[in-house]
């Protein structure tokens, strides 16, 4: 088992002076916890992904801060590195009972794409029983079905926002910004990819980056090609660059799930190698098909059979167009579904 789908342990553990790894339990394929980080200074505490939407995550949340024996109301910030549900779903709440900040990217946006599943590698997710579907895809397949039970929250959570305790930043932060907390001036560094407005913070003092999943010890995080952005796998590659380039500055990294790290660069470069092979392939496959194709056709042939679905059909998707835009390939639409064929 991999440790990001290790299950929430209980304990409590300061992992530098002021910052302290606390586990929060999530029910997400591939994925056992979240990491919620508590970070401590004179005013209080600020938290870092205080995890899922509902009671059980919330009550998970006062657990882990009574263990450490501070109210909720001492809770000051909370850091939201990006817009899945698995990291602001305490937010909400925390700001509207007890008056904490909310602290994100200034591209924050309140929902994730119901057909897309959150944080997790790809090849680490099997199909999935007892889902309905969502809707048709960009290239005509179908989109990520999730269990009707979430599916419904989601839609109660839009609709009743106030109710439900939707997050609304109330500071959003650009590239470069400074944000003091735990008694430390980080810098605000956005490393969009996995997702428009993934934000990471690093202390330059001590080296510390909270990562959140742009950086995670043993998977690589998903890259979607439903989203707003042009090329979503170069914006992640350009993320990826800017994070290495802080080089031997960064001695630790606070991942939103899995252990913290110390090999940040190193990581850094095996996610990015992952995806250049991953690149060569799909150029192989295109060589061998010789004929223009469809994304699910392709897909079948670039993840293993177990991962096939709408995941590796999205995921190949941004990597086709990355390609696309590159001159590798080609695309036509043919009865409603894309095909590419290799330059």
């Amino acid at each position: 088992m991999r440790q990001e789908q290790m299950p929430a342990s209980t304990d409590i553990a300061e992992i530098v002076p002021g910052i302290y790894r606390t586990q929060l339990p999530i029910d997400l394929p591939g994925l056992g916890h979240v990491n919620m980080y508590v970070l401590e200074d004179e005013r209080g505490v600020a938290v870092v992904d205080p995890g899922m939407p509902g009671r059980e995550s919330f009550h998970a949340l006062e657990s882990r801060l009574k263990d450490m024996g501070i109210p909720l109301r001492r809770v000051h910030s909370v850091l939201v590195t990006h817009s899945h549900p698995d990291h602001y779903g305490g937010a909400g709440r925390l700001r509207k009972d007890f008056g904490a900040e909310i602290i994100a990217h200034r591209r924050f946006r309140l929902w994730w794409d119901p057909k897309e599943p959150p944080d997790v590698d790809v090849e680490d997710v099997p199909d999935i029983p007892n889902v309905r579907p969502n809707g048709k895809t960009p290239w005509g397949g179908e989109g990520y079905n999730i269990p009707w039970r979430r599916h419904t929250q989601l839609r109660m959570h839009a609709k009743f926002p106030k109710i439900f305790g939707v997050p609304h930043p109330n500071r959003r932060v650009d590239e470069g910004d400074r944000i003091t907390l735990a008694k430390r001036e980080w810098l605000a560094v956005h490393t969009p990819g996995h997702t428009e407005d993934h934000l990471c913070l690093f202390d330059p003092d001590s080296g510390v980056l909270i990562s959140g999943d742009h950086v995670l010890p043993s998977i690589t995080p998903h890259i979607s090609g439903m989203t707003k952005a042009v090329d979503p796998l170069a914006e992640f590659f350009s993320s990826l660059d800017k994070v290495g380039e802080l080089g031997s500055q960064m001695k630790l990294a606070l991942p939103a799930h899995g252990n913290p790290f110390t090999n940040v660069v190193e990581r850094v470069q095996d996610i990015k190698d992952h995806h250049i092979e991953r690149l060569e392939k799909l150029r192989s496959i295109g060589d061998e098909f010789d004929r223009p194709a469809t994304v699910m056709e392709i897909a079948g042939h670039l993840f293993s059979a177990r991962a096939q679905g709408p995941m590796a059909d999205s995921e190949t998707f941004a990597h086709l167009e990355h390609l696309r835009i590159a001159g590798d390939f080609s695309v036509r639409e043919k009865d409603g579904f894309l095909e590419y064929v290799r330059v």
